[in-house]
């Protein structure tokens, strides 16, 4: 069976998804997972690079793979030892969560396999970077800025809880 290169990329990235994924939930140290998880998000912005939404891909590697990995390594740093291991995990808890990714695998399977896709004939449009741009900045109807500094103050407001509730029991 020969490979396209968009194949094998597609492969490669589907791949390096997965393994990080498994990686990121399955480790017992806090800051790997992190770094795992940033591989994730970086061959996840691959293959929307492979889609041809480079918008897309930019915004998943200049927002998640950018800030959020690094508030995330930053909340680690913050409020816990870096050498800090997290307890092995018993059997039954094992037990079950492979029995609910394998229920997740089998309906996920289910309705791919089973789901009728038609090709698009639709003529593609142009992507027009003025509307975009637009459409970000402002806070009118159907603008973005108002949602996104409502999250961010939401998003910084629960990251000092956090902060205050781990360290609540320390003294620094």
């Amino acid at each position: 069976m020969e490979f396209t290169g968009t194949q094998l990329m597609f492969i490669i990235f589907s791949a390096i998804i997965v393994i990080f994924s498994i990686l990121t939930v399955t480790s017992r140290r806090i800051l790997r997972a992190a770094i795992y998880l940033l591989f994730v998000l970086i061959s996840t912005a691959g293959i929307y690079f492979m889609l041809n939404y480079q918008f897309l891909a930019a915004v998943q590697l200049g927002l998640y793979a950018g800030g959020i990995i690094v508030l995330i390594i930053f909340s680690i740093l913050l409020t816990s030892h870096i050498s800090q291991k997290f307890e092995k995990v018993e059997w039954k808890k094992s037990v079950f969560s492979a029995i609910a990714v394998i229920a997740g695998i089998i309906v996920t399977l289910t309705a791919v396999l089973n789901y009728q896709f038609e090709a698009n004939n639709a003529i593609t449009q142009e992507v027009d970077m003025n509307l975009i741009g637009t459409k970000l900045l402002s806070y009118d109807r159907g603008g973005y800025v108002l949602p996104f500094e409502v999250i961010s103050i939401l998003l910084l407001a629960s990251m000092i809880g956090a902060i205050v509730i781990a360290k609540k029991g320390k003294k620094v």
